[in-house]
C-alpha cells in the first residue's frame, strides 16, 4: 500500500521537488541502488527523516487510526487506510523505510561509501546528526501510544548509536566517534526501554525486544542497560509463576516462548560483563536471576530456551572477581556465591532432569555435565547450614531433612547471623506469606 502514496498533495510535509523525487526514486528502484550514491543517500534518509518529522506532529500523540492497527491489512483496507489516516500510514511508511536503509547498510563490507556512520554522523565533528531526535519523541507517544513506530523507532535509533559506539568501530568505517556524542541519547534509549520492561504486560515485551536483542550485542549499551536494573527487570520476566491462584489470572501476561528465549539471550550476553564489572556480578546475586534461569530449566518451554539458560548460568558458575575485584569491605561475588545460588535453587535437581533427555544440540550437553560436575564439587564444600541458607536467600524452599526439627536445633544460633542482625530469620518471615504453596508451607 506504500506505493500508492502521492506526494505531491501533501503540502504539509513541505517537501522540496527534488526531496518528492528522491522519496518516488526510493519506492521506484532497489535500495541498494537508492544508497549507491553518498549524496543522493544522505538526501534520501534526511526527506525520510523530514516526513516522519511532520507527519509525527508536534504534538507527538498517536495516529487516530494506524495506531490501533493490530493485525497485518490486505493491500486494499491499507490503502483506504491512507485517506482515512494519512499522516499515521505516512508515519508508518518512514519508519520501514529507515529500518530497511540499516539493515541494507549493516550488510554492506567495511570501506563502503555509504554507511551507517556516513549517513547519520556530522562528517565535520563526528557528532549525531539532529534528525535523530524524532525517533526518541516517538518512543514517548501519548496515549495508548502506536506500537509499530515506537517499536521501529527505538530498533532504529538502537542501530544508529551503536554504530558510534567504540566496540563497534572498524566494523564498516575507519571514522572514530566520540562515546560522549551518543552517550545521553543512548542513556535515553535505555531508559525508555527500563520503563516499559517495569510492566508486567507482554504488549511491553513486544515493543522492546528487537531493540533489547541489538544492544546486548554492544558492551557499552550492555553496560548502561545494567545500571539501569535492566538484570532485574529480565530476571522478572523470565520467573514462572507457580502459584495456582494467579496462573490463569498472568496467563495472557506471561511472556511466549520467543519472548522468553530473547529476554534469556539477552541475559545471557550480559553474563559476558561478569568478569570485567562488580556491579554486574552484584546485580546477577541481588536480583535473582539465578532462581529465573534455573525455573526455566524446571519448564523447559524449548530447547533453544534451555540452551541459553544453560549457557548464562554455566558462565555465571565460572565467572572471576580477580582481574576487577568488589569494592574493599564489600561480599565478594564470583562463580562460588553464584553456585551457591544454584544449589539453593535446586538447580542438581533439575540438571539431573535435564541429563536424562534427549537432545539435538550438543552444546546442551556439554554445558550439562560441565555444570553438574561444578555443582558437585560445590556441594561437597558446603555444609548443611550453608546449603539451607542459600536455600532461603532463594527463595525456593523444599521439605528436605534439612526442615526437621533435629536440623533447627542444631543450627539454631546461626540464624541471629554474623552480624547479629538475624537477616535469615526476616527472610523466612517474608517467605511465610509467599503466594507459592509449597513455600509458604
Amino acid at each position: 500500500a506504500f506505493n500508492g502514496i502521492q506526494w505531491d498533495p501533501m503540502d504539509k510535509l513541505n517537501l522540496s521537488g527534488y526531496e518528492k523525487s528522491i522519496l518516488r526514486s526510493g519506492e521506484d528502484n532497489p535500495l541498494d541502488y537508492v544508497l549507491a550514491n553518498r549524496e543522493d543517500a544522505e538526501l534520501y534518509v534526511k526527506s525520510l527523516f523530514k516526513v516522519l518529522l511532520e507527519s509525527s506532529g508536534p504534538s507527538g500523540g498517536p495516529s487516530p487510526k494506524v495506531s490501533l492497527i493490530t493485525q497485518r491489512l490486505d493491500a486494499a483496507d491499507a490503502l483506504q487506510l491512507l485517506y482515512l489516516d494519512q499522516f499515521g500510514v505516512i508515519t508508518h511508511y518512514a519508519i520501514s523505510k529507515l529500518y530497511e536503509i540499516i539493515v541494507c547498510l549493516r550488510g554492506k563490507k567495511k570501506g563502503s561509501e555509504v554507511s551507517v556512520i556516513n549517513l547519520f554522523y556530522n562528517e565535520v565533528n563526528n557528532t549525531l546528526f539532529d534528525e535523530w531526535r524524532v525517533l526518541l519523541r516517538i518512543l514517548h507517544l501519548g496515549g495508548s501510544g502506536d506500537s509499530y513506530a515506537q517499536r521501529g523507532a527505538a530498533t532504529v535509533l538502537a542501530y544508529i548509536l551503536l554504530a558510534g559506539c567504540p566496540s563497534q568501530r572498524d566494523r564498516q568505517s575507519s571514522r572514530k566517534i566520540e562515546f560522549v556524542a551518543i552517550e545521553e541519547p543512548l542513556q535515553a534509549l535505555i531508559s525508555w526501554i527500563a520503563s516499559q520492561l517495569q510492566s508486567s504486560l507482554s504488549s511491553s515485551l513486544v515493543l522492546v525486544t528487537p531493540t533489547l536483542i541489538a544492544i546486548s550485542t554492544c558492551p557499552e549499551s550492555r553496560l548502561i542497560f545494567a545500571t539501569s536494573g535492566g538484570i532485574g527487570y529480565l530476571a522478572r520476566h523470565l520467573r514462572n509463576k507457580t502459584n495456582k491462584s494467579i496462573e490463569n489470572k498472568a496467563k495472557k501476561n506471561k511472556p511466549t516462548v520467543q519472548q522468553l528465549y530473547e529476554l534469556c539471550f539477552c541475559l545471557w550476553t550480559l553474563t559476558y560483563e561478569c568478569n570485567n564489572d562488580p556491579v554486574i556480578r552484584s546485580a546477577f546475586h541481588r536480583d535473582g536471576a539465578i532462581n529465573s534461569l534455573v525455573g526455566l530449566l524446571y519448564s523447559a518451554p524449548r530447547e533453544k530456551v534451555v540452551r541459553v539458560a544453560l549457557a548464562a548460568l554455566y558462565n555465571l558458575a565460572i565467572c572471576e572477581a580477580n582481574s576487577y575485584p568488589d569494592s574493599q569491605g564489600k561480599k565478594v561475588i564470583d562463580g562460588n556465591i553464584f553456585l551457591n545460588e544454584m544449589m539453593g535453587c535446586h538447580m542438581m535437581k533439575a540438571i539431573e532432569l535435564l541429563r536424562n533427555r534427549q537432545w539435538s544440540d550438543p552444546d546442551i550437553i556439554q554445558d550439562l555435565e560441565i555444570i553438574h560436575k561444578l555443582l558437585k564439587e560445590n556441594y561437597k564444600e558446603m555444609s548443611r547450614w550453608e546449603i539451607y541458607q542459600a536455600e532461603v536467600e532463594s527463595g525456593n524452599l523444599e521439605w528436605s531433612i534439612l526442615h526437621s526439627e533435629l536440623f533447627f536445633r542444631a543450627n539454631v544460633k546461626q540464624f541471629e547471623g554474623k552480624a547479629n542482625d538475624f537477616r535469615l530469620l526476616k527472610l523466612l518471615l517474608m517467605l511465610a506469606s509467599s503466594d507459592d504453596e509449597d513455600v509458604a508451607a
